[in-house]
């Protein structure tokens, strides 16, 4: 379905697509079982022009709209939910807030090299302490010394920050302000008192690095606060309304793949002297796997339309993040329903699918989370 794609985004679906059968489909079960992180395909990312695709011409990017983003996400992450994870979070967490938010000189130092595939972007910002309550779990402090800001606290859950070139990190700037005292700096990866955790093991996406981060008297040059002292919160809030629309896009990849598997196996799997595929109870949850998708991937292309035409979107945003995981959620299980026995081996890929895309009911606000940011939206607009 093109949803009256224009010729621009199709050619950056087939891109994506054509990419992702070559460089990442064949190999992902056994980066999924050696958890080895593949570097090189990021930098194949960036030779392809991928690496930046939203970002101005001037820094390195393609200058994609916000739908050839999504179907850019949608076609690696059926491939691999690390890979889709580990190209949306640098996209949209890493490099995004520098092209919003940056001056000339940080987006010529820290955009670019992002842009063009020499370097992984990082966003830390949940702390130890706490998790959605974003607003009141900050601890992390950057002080003024001199010409340098001084870091001191950890974060943790930091996707890509063990190999990033650069992570944006919240921290509180000012006390008593509660989060209008937050701000956002840009911490290079060699920066003194930059102190990287161990990794994270996880249920899966295991090649998409999760670490925890540590900063010790941390040192950075006062120009690298990232838009206004203090905005910092408010910028991180704009950050995520974009973040939500990827993880969409990635849950849609991801219940695709799950969906594809399905159809292939139960046209393949005979039972009872007949396909599968012939049966009834099969093909119920076929159908509602295609149905859920396909109003996911509507809810998701309208969000993004949204903000290709610079309106407000942070509702359909939360909306599109909410449906969309859990519709692949549902169509993940059906596939291992589907498979049976088979479904529960590592021989198969549905398993994987499965694993994979638990996080994103829970990454980037969860899915509680957004149903308090649905209500809340609708409540305020009818009172």
């Amino acid at each position: 379905m093109d949803f009256e794609l224009n010729q621009e985004q199709r050619a950056i679906r087939d891109l994506a697509r054509v990419f992702a059968e070559k460089e990442i489909a064949p190999y992902a079960s056994e980066w999924d079982q050696t958890r080895e992180f593949p570097a090189e395909v990021y930098q194949k990312l960036g030779r392809a022009g991928l690496m930046g695709l939203p970002f101005p011409e001037e820094y390195g990017g393609g200058g994609a709209d916000a739908i050839s983003l999504a179907l850019a996400i949608e076609e690696l992450s059926k491939a691999d939910g690390s890979v889709g994870l580990t190209y949306a979070a640098h996209i949209g967490l890493g490099a995004a807030p520098i092209a919003l938010f940056g001056n000339e000189a940080q987006k010529q130092a820290w955009l670019a090299p992002l842009a063009k595939g020499e370097g992984l972007g990082s966003l830390a910002l949940t702390e130890p302490s706490g998790g959605s309550d974003l607003a009141e779990s900050v601890r992390t402090t950057a002080q003024l010394d001199g010409d340098d800001w001084v870091l001191n606290g950890s974060k943790m859950y930091v996707t890509s920050g063990k190999v990033a070139r650069s992570i944006l990190v919240l921290c509180r700037t000012e006390q008593g302000r509660g989060h209008r005292g937050f701000s956002l700096i840009i911490v290079p990866h060699d920066a003194p008192g930059l102190v990287l955790g161990k990794l994270e093991r996880k249920m899966g996406l295991h090649t998409s690095l999760t670490t925890q981060i540590f900063f010790q008297d941390c040192r950075v040059p006062r120009e690298n606060l990232l838009g206004e002292r203090g905005a910092g919160f408010r910028h991180t809030m704009q950050v995520l309304d974009g973040g939500r629309i990827g993880i969409g896009a990635m849950a849609l990849g991801l219940g695709e793949a799950a969906l594809s598997a399905s159809l292939k196996y139960a046209q393949e799997r005979y039972a009872f002297g007949k396909a599968i595929a012939d049966l009834q109870a099969i093909q119920q949850m076929i159908a509602d796997m295609a149905m859920e998708l396909q109003a996911a991937r509507l809810m998701v292309y309208k969000a993004a339309t949204l903000k290709d035409e610079g309106k407000k979107f942070g509702l359909e945003a939360a909306q599109a993040k909410l449906f969309a995981t859990e519709a692949s959620d549902r169509a993940c299980w059906k596939a291992i329903q589907i498979h049976g026995g088979a479904g529960y081996l590592a021989d198969f890929p549905v398993e994987r699918y499965y694993r994979d895309n638990r996080l994103l009911l829970i990454g980037e606000g969860t899915s509680e989370i957004q149903r308090m940011i649905i209500a809340r939206d609708l409540l305020t607009t009818m009172s």
